[in-house]
């Protein structure tokens, strides 16, 4: 059920959608984000960062920009890979919304689930929120234990030293407010991104973070999931750097 939302003032929603290799799936979120209804009187902005891909991701961008002719996609391209984090920090710096908020191109996150992050948001209750596979009764496909370990893991490490109680830190839907997000100092080019920002976000002098349940619809190794335990030590790493070496 979509939230009902008192605030009908004009918004503007970044979506930034950082991409590596990822032609087969890109046309198809970006076809999601086109039957996206915001509520109240809220319109996105998408930007694509393409992160020196060498498949036919571009080409695929290309085709529905020239097939649909939008203006609300922008394509920003790293000549060579650098990272989600590097691309995310791309972005952040050519969002012009009110609003940010993060989209894999894999199709694990359904972008129609906004409204519901969006709500305490609106409501001025919140300056992030959470998106959490952990919480409610939204669909969630059933994968590898060891990740779902892993994930809880890292939050409940990153929960210890930010102390705030989140349920799922490694959540790609983190949805900010733009001058907030803006104004974090972030340095992480790959995945550390998710604690490196939880832990800066967490020093906030009187920041409200918030969660709410949405769906997963995890992908496989065979299907192109690129994450892998390197990531989860660095991971785990960062949790540890940002918020006990690196404190200010």
């Amino acid at each position: 059920m979509s939230a009902s939302f008192s605030n009908n003032s004009s918004y503007i929603l970044t979506v930034l959608i950082p991409v590596f290799n990822e032609g087969q799936t890109i046309y198809r979120i970006l076809s999601e984000l086109a039957s996206v209804q915001l509520e109240g009187a809220g319109h996105l902005e998408i930007i694509v960062i393409d992160d020196g891909s060498t498949d036919h991701t571009v080409k695929e961008l290309n085709r529905y920009t020239q097939e649909h002719g939008t203006s609300q996609i922008r394509l920003l391209r790293h000549t060579i890979n650098q990272g989600k984090g590097s691309a995310i920090r791309t972005g952040i710096k050519n969002a012009n919304g009110d609003y940010i908020i993060i989209q894999d191109a894999d199709l694990e996150y359904d972008p129609h689930e906004y409204n519901n992050l969006l709500q305490p948001m609106l409501a001025g209750r919140a300056d992030v929120v959470y998106g959490s596979r952990f919480m409610g009764s939204h669909p969630h496909r059933v994968l590898f234990f060891v990740h779902s370990l892993g994930n809880k893991f890292l939050t409940f490490v990153s929960n210890l030293f930010t102390n705030i109680n989140l349920t799922d830190m490694e959540t790609c839907y983190k949805l900010f407010k733009s001058d907030l997000l803006k104004k974090i100092d972030l340095k992480e080019n790959r995945f550390g991104f998710e604690p490196e920002v939880t832990a800066k976000v967490s020093k906030i002098k009187g920041v409200r973070i918030y969660e709410v349940g949405i769906s997963y619809y995890g992908r496989t190794y065979e299907e192109g999931k690129k994450i892998g335990w390197r990531d989860g030590f660095r991971a785990l790493w960062c949790i540890l750097k940002y918020n006990l070496i690196l404190r200010n």
